[in-house]
Protein backbone atom coordinates (compact mmCIF):
# COMPACT_ATOMS: atom_id res chain seq x y z
CA UNK A 1 0.00 0.00 0.00
CA UNK A 2 1.09 3.63 -0.76
CA UNK A 3 0.93 6.61 0.85
CA UNK A 4 0.06 9.25 -0.20
CA UNK A 5 1.75 12.81 0.07
CA UNK A 6 -1.28 14.49 1.28
CA UNK A 7 -1.72 12.11 4.41
CA UNK A 8 1.76 12.35 5.36
CA UNK A 9 1.15 16.47 5.67
CA UNK A 10 -2.10 16.08 7.06
CA UNK A 11 -0.65 13.75 9.46
CA UNK A 12 2.26 15.40 10.56
CA UNK A 13 0.57 18.71 10.72
CA UNK A 14 -2.01 17.03 12.89
CA UNK A 15 0.70 15.29 15.03
CA UNK A 16 2.66 18.45 15.60
CA UNK A 17 -0.79 20.60 16.35
CA UNK A 18 -1.78 17.79 19.13
CA UNK A 19 1.52 17.78 20.72
CA UNK A 20 1.86 21.35 21.35
CA UNK A 21 -1.66 21.32 22.49
CA UNK A 22 -0.56 18.82 24.95
CA UNK A 23 2.44 20.96 26.12
CA UNK A 24 0.52 24.27 26.33
CA UNK A 25 -2.13 22.58 28.79
CA UNK A 26 0.72 20.11 30.73
CA UNK A 27 2.33 24.04 31.17
CA UNK A 28 -1.11 25.29 32.39
CA UNK A 29 -1.23 22.39 34.76
CA UNK A 30 2.45 22.53 36.51
CA UNK A 31 1.72 26.51 37.01
CA UNK A 32 -1.29 25.81 39.00
CA UNK A 33 0.34 23.08 41.04
CA UNK A 34 3.39 25.49 41.69
CA UNK A 35 1.07 28.02 42.82
CA UNK A 36 0.18 25.69 45.51
CA UNK A 37 3.48 25.29 46.73
CA UNK A 38 4.40 29.01 46.94
CA UNK A 39 4.16 30.52 50.54
CA UNK A 40 1.79 33.42 51.06
CA UNK A 41 3.94 36.36 51.07
CA UNK A 42 3.63 38.51 54.33
CA UNK A 43 1.01 41.64 54.60
CA UNK A 44 3.82 44.55 54.86
CA UNK A 45 2.67 48.09 56.27
CA UNK A 46 1.68 50.73 54.79
CA UNK A 47 4.24 53.16 53.41
CA UNK A 48 4.70 56.72 52.38
CA UNK A 49 4.60 57.21 48.53
CA UNK A 50 7.74 57.15 47.08
CA UNK A 51 7.97 60.52 45.09
CA UNK A 52 8.37 59.83 41.33
CA UNK A 53 11.70 60.17 40.08
CA UNK A 54 12.99 63.33 38.40
CA UNK A 55 13.36 63.66 34.61
CA UNK A 56 16.71 64.10 33.59
CA UNK A 57 18.13 67.89 32.38
CA UNK A 58 17.51 69.01 29.31
CA UNK A 59 20.21 70.71 27.91
CA UNK A 60 19.29 74.41 26.10
CA UNK A 61 19.02 71.96 22.68
CA UNK A 62 16.43 69.78 24.28
CA UNK A 63 18.68 66.86 24.09
CA UNK A 64 19.30 64.92 27.14
CA UNK A 65 22.58 63.17 28.38
CA UNK A 66 21.10 59.47 28.03
CA UNK A 67 19.67 60.35 24.48
CA UNK A 68 23.39 61.57 23.66
CA UNK A 69 25.17 58.57 25.09
CA UNK A 70 22.87 56.42 22.99
CA UNK A 71 23.40 58.41 19.71
CA UNK A 72 27.44 57.42 20.47
CA UNK A 73 26.65 54.20 21.23
CA UNK A 74 24.84 53.68 18.11
CA UNK A 75 27.76 55.25 16.37
CA UNK A 76 30.59 53.16 17.62
CA UNK A 77 28.20 49.66 16.27
CA UNK A 78 29.19 51.08 12.50
CA UNK A 79 31.53 49.81 10.65
CA UNK A 80 34.82 51.82 10.13
CA UNK A 81 33.76 54.18 12.98
CA UNK A 82 37.08 55.07 15.22
CA UNK A 83 36.41 56.78 18.60
CA UNK A 84 40.18 57.52 17.86
CA UNK A 85 39.13 59.79 14.91
CA UNK A 86 36.65 62.07 16.68
CA UNK A 87 37.81 65.52 17.91
CA UNK A 88 34.61 67.02 19.63
CA UNK A 89 31.12 66.13 19.53
CA UNK A 90 28.12 68.41 19.56
CA UNK A 91 24.57 66.51 19.00
CA UNK A 92 21.81 69.01 18.28
CA UNK A 93 17.87 68.70 17.37
CA UNK A 94 17.55 68.99 13.63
Amino acid sequence: MEVSNAFVVFMGMGTTFVGLTCIIFLTMLMGKIMRCFEKPAPPQAASAPTPAPAMPAAAADGVTEEVKVAILAALMQQPGFRMEDVRSIDIRRV
